[in-house]
Parts: C-alpha cells; structure tokens; sequence
C-alpha cells in the first residue's frame, strides 16, 4: 500500500514541478537568481531530476543512471523543452523503479549510506518525497518573484 501512494505522490508532484516550469512566462527566467535566491528554479529541476534518478531509478531500478550533482547546479540555460522531458522520464523511471519494490522490501536496509546512519527503503522513500515537495515549493516562491 505505501509503495502505491508513494508512486502516487512522486507522479502528482513531478506532475506540479512540470506545470511550474510551463507556468514560466518567460523561458530564460526559470535560470534567474536574485539577492539571496541562490539556486534557480532550472538548478532545483535538474536536481530533483537527478536525485531521484540515482535514488530510485539506479538504486532500486537497476537504470545504470550516474549522477553528476555538481551540474545539477551549474548548468544554465538548458531549454524548457529539455526540462520538461527529463521529468517525463523520471515520471517513468520511479514509477517502473518502484513497481520492482514490494511492501517486504520498504524495512529492509537500503542498499547505500545516504544520510550519516543506515536507513529503510521506506524511510529513504518518504524522505526523497518531502524533498520534492520542499523544492517544488521553492521553485512556485521562485516563479511568482522572478517571473512576475
């Protein structure tokens, strides 16, 4: 049941984090910072894409996914279009990713140290959901400031 409604909730939130960077009246302003907005909303999107490539798709999905994180801050200017396919495909990815998981697996220790102790699929899983709501967060904020 908790796989389910985490499918449920990462397609529902990959699908906001897709409708925010469409709701960009003006593309170039999805890599605008301002003052203390450090990371742009495309750096927030090709990290969340990245992170849950690496978390869910090469660990759990065996995708072969490798991460560069440093990019996923440093690039610019990728185009919308490229974003917005690269969260389709991660919409693919957990999903096909967490349908090898059963509900046995979610106490089981994870297979790599993310945080400084061991934790459980399903612990890591719930965190990896509230990350995307954080940041979808932060990229709505972002949009509405610097898009205005």
């Amino acid at each position: 049941m908790l796989i389910k409604t985490l499918q449920s909730l990462f397609t529902r939130d990959l699908t906001r984090l897709r409708n925010e960077i469409e709701l960009y009246k003006q593309a170039e302003n999805i890599w605008e910072t301002e003052g203390d907005i450090a990371n742009s909303a495309g750096n927030l999107c090709l990290h969340l894409v990245g992170n849950l490539n690496t978390y869910i798709g090469q660990e759990i999905g065996k995708t072969g996914y490798i991460r560069n994180r440093e990019s996923e801050f440093s690039l610019k200017n990728v185009s919308r279009t490229e974003l917005l396919h690269k969260i389709d495909q991660t919409i693919l990815v957990v999903n096909q990713s967490l349908d090898k998981l059963n509900e046995t697996d979610l106490p089981t220790e994870y297979p790599i140290l993310v945080f400084e102790e061991v934790t459980s699929f399903e612990y890591l899983l719930v965190h990896l959901a509230t990350h995307l709501t954080y940041h979808l967060g932060q990229i709505n904020y972002h949009r509405r400031f610097i898009d205005r």
